[in-house]
């Protein structure tokens, strides 16, 4: 009973990790930018991949949960800015298309751990910490790739306001060429967002013109978990 009651803790840790990633997601993207943010992101999942890929030398399980609740604390920051970076940084229209990456990889990340933990495989007695320290391998190789991008263009201008260094990321990120359009939206949406009150969560679930977009936002990821997803 204790063992069992061990394992579900160290399974269900990064749930809660995941939630706190999440809440926070929004106040550091703001403050310190998106690139920025997903460097410092690469960071933890890479220490949570090492404490986890250690704890069997050390003897420990709780090297396990540590790692597990930064793992969650890592995905939780991770999957606001990967969509956020991601579409921003993308040309109009390669847009959508950036976006729904994020959806493929998400399941195929899943599959990956799967097929890696059967027993012929990692899932071993002896090779099951490079199982659960194979999480670092994409955190390192994002360190290593993300410094040769640039910021968000629309971060530079809406909360940086600093319209030569959009300029430059545009140029970078798209070639040259008219990028003034994009520019303008950008100028548009930062109208929009100084008129526009920023709602806590708590504040969102109060306010009634969001209601029914609440619950359908609930209703399909209540619901995403029924349709055989993890079973693909």
């Amino acid at each position: 009973e204790t063992l069992t009651l061990l394992w579900s803790f160290i399974v269900s840790v990064y749930c809660v990790g995941g939630m706190i990633g999440c809440l926070c997601s929004g106040f550091l993207t703001a403050k310190y930018g998106k690139k920025k943010c997903l460097l410092c992101n690469n960071l933890l999942m890479i220490v949570a991949a090492s404490i986890m890929g250690c704890s069997k030398i050390a003897r420990s399980f709780e090297m396990i949960v540590v790692g597990r609740f930064m793992c969650g604390i890592s995905a939780g920051l991770c999957a606001p800015l990967h969509h956020q970076y991601v579409g921003e940084i993308s040309p109009r229209k390669l847009r959508g298309f950036a976006n729904s990456t994020a959806s493929f990889f998400w399941t195929l990340g899943k599959v990956v751990g799967q097929i890696s933990g059967q027993r012929e495989l990692l899932g071993s007695q002896s090779l099951w910490p490079m199982l659960m320290a194979s999480c670092g391998l994409p955190a390192l190789v994002q360190l290593v790739t993300l410094p040769f991008f640039p910021e968000s263009p629309p971060y530079l201008l809406i909360h940086k306001g600093d319209q030569e260094s959009c300029k430059k990321a545009i140029r970078q990120l798209w070639g040259e060429g008219h990028h003034q359009a994009d520019i303008d939206d950008i100028m548009k949406e930062k109208a929009t967002m100084k008129n526009t009150k920023i709602l806590s969560v708590l504040e969102l679930l109060k306010e009634p013109a969001f209601r029914w977009q609440l619950y359908t936002i609930v209703i399909l990821t209540a619901t995403v978990q029924l349709c055989g997803i993890n079973a693909v």
